[in-house]
C-alpha cells in the first residue's frame, strides 16, 4: 500500500510542486473568508505581501525588516517560520543539500509543521492546515531537486491526507483559480507528454486543459499573491507543452517587469527572446546582465545564453563554443538545478562540431543534451 501512495503522490511532488508549493500559500495569504487570526489582522496580513514581494525581487535586506515587524506581532505562529524558510531558500538559491543554509531551511518548516499540527482551536484549522502544507511543499521541493530520495518517501507518505484535506477549503476562496487551473491542466496534459503516468492518472478525476488556461491566466491577472507563479507556470506551459511562443512571451515578460531584480525570471525572458529571434531585445538584457558579481549560478545562464546569441545572430562560433564549455562547467556544480541550461549548452556544442563536421562529436554533444533535457524540442536548433 505504501509503495502505491507513493507512486500516485511523487509526481505531484515532483512535476506539480509549484502547486504544492504556492497554492498553499495562496490561500494562506489572500483567503480572508478563512478564519484564522492572521489571516483577519490586515496589517499583519499585508506585511506578509509586501515580504514576499521583497523575497520575490531577491530584496533581502528589505525583506528582513518586514519580517521583523511581523515576527514582533505573531512570534510564535507558523507563518514567521515559514517566512524565514522561504527567505533562506531563495537568498541561498539553488539551495544544495550541501548547502551549511539546509540545517536552519529544513528547522524553519519542521518548526513550522510542528506548530501547524499542535493547533486545537477549530476556528484556526484551515489556516494551520496550509501552513502545515506549504512547509511540508518546501521541503518536497528541496528534497526533490536535490534527488534525496529517502526524505521524499516518508514526507510524501505524511503529507498526502494533508493534501487531500485542502480540497475540502477551496469554496471558500475565489483565488483558488491558480490551484484548479493546475489541476485541470495537468492532469490532462502531463499523461499525454509522460505516457509512462497514463494508468496512474486513471486514479485522479479528468480535469480540462482549455478551463484549465483560463484558470491560471485570471489567477495571473487578478491574483495578489499568485501572480508571479501564474506567470511563471503559464510561461512553462505555453512553451513546453503548447508550442506558442508569443503566449509564453507575454507572461515571462510580465513577470520580469513585477520583479525586475529576480535574475531567474530575467534568465527566462531572454531564453523566450532568443527562441522567438528577437535578438535585439535579447542582447540588451543580456548586456545589462551581471557579469562578475552577484549569484554563481545566474551568471552561469547567462553566459549560456551569450552562446546562443553569438551562435545565432552573429555566427561566432568559435565564441558561441568558450560560452558554451565556460557555462556548462559552471553550472554543473549546481547538480539536477542545471541540467536545463547544461542541456542548451550542449545542444549548442553539438551542432557547432556538426558544422566542423566533427560527425561523432556532435553525436556525443547531442546525446548528452538529450539525457539532460525534459522537454527536447526546445534545443534552438531552427
Amino acid at each position: 500500500m505504501k509503495t502505491k501512495l507513493i507512486n500516485i503522490v511523487l509526481p505531484i511532488t515532483g512535476r506539480f510542486k509549484i502547486l504544492i508549493k504556492w497554492m498553499v500559500l495562496l490561500l494562506f495569504l489572500n483567503s480572508i473568508a478563512v478564519n484564522g487570526q492572521l489571516l483577519r489582522d490586515t496589517s499583519a496580513l499585508n506585511l506578509v505581501k509586501e515580504d514576499i514581494d521583497y523575497i520575490y525581487n531577491l530584496q533581502f535586506n528589505h525583506a528582513r525588516e518586514v519580517y521583523s515587524k511581523i515576527i514582533q506581532s505573531y512570534p510564535r505562529h507558523p507563518i514567521v517560520f515559514l517566512l524565514r524558510g522561504i527567505m533562506t531558500y531563495w537568498e541561498n538559491y539553488p539551495l544544495l543539500h550541501t548547502s551549511p543554509s539546509r540545517v536552519s531551511f529544513e528547522k524553519d518548516m519542521r518548526q513550522c509543521i510542528e506548530l501547524s499540527e499542535t493547533n486545537d482551536n477549530p476556528d484556526y484549522e484551515a489556516e494551520y492546515l496550509l501552513a502545515d502544507l506549504c512547509a511540508r511543499g518546501m521541503l518536497l521541493t528541496f528534497y526533490d531537486d536535490n534527488d534525496l530520495i529517502m526524505e521524499v518517501i516518508p514526507l510524501t507518505i505524511s503529507t498526502y491526507k494533508h493534501l487531500r484535506h485542502a480540497f475540502d477549503f477551496a469554496p471558500v476562496c475565489t483565488d483558488l483559480y491558480y490551484f484548479t487551473g493546475v489541476y485541470n491542466y495537468y492532469r490532462e496534459a502531463y499523461p499525454k507528454t509522460y505516457p509512462v503516468y497514463k494508468s496512474l492518472a486513471l486514479l485522479f478525476p479528468h480535469g480540462d486543459m482549455e478551463t484549465g488556461l483560463k484558470e491560471l491566466q485570471t489567477a495571473a491577472v487578478n491574483s495578489v499573491v499568485l501572480r508571479a507563479e501564474s506567470c511563471f507556470l503559464l510561461t512553462s506551459i505555453y512553451l513546453d507543452y503548447e508550442n506558442e511562443l508569443s503566449q509564453s512571451l507575454y507572461f515571462c515578460k510580465t513577470l520580469h517587469e513585477m520583479y525586475p531584480g529576480n535574475e531567474q525570471y530575467l534568465s527566462t525572458y531572454i531564453r523566450t527572446l532568443l527562441l522567438m529571434k528577437k535578438y535585439d531585445e535579447a542582447e540588451k538584457l543580456i548586456s545589462a546582465s551581471p557579469e562578475k558579481e552577484g549569484n554563481k549560478y545566474f551568471q552561469a545562464q547567462f553566459i549560456i545564453l551569450k552562446g546562443i546569441l553569438q551562435e545565432k545572430r552573429y555566427h561566432n562560433n568559435k565564441l558561441a563554443e568558450q560560452y558554451y564549455n565556460t557555462g556548462i562547467s559552471d553550472i554543473s556544480l549546481f547538480g539536477k538545478y542545471g541540467n536545463e541550461f547544461a542541456a542548451y549548452g550542449y545542444f549548442g556544442l553539438s551542432r557547432i562540431n556538426e558544422d566542423k563536421g566533427e560527425k561523432h562529436t556532435h553525436k556525443i554533444y547531442r546525446k548528452e543534451a538529450l539525457k539532460l533535457a525534459d522537454f527536447k524540442k526546445i534545443n534552438f536548433d531552427k
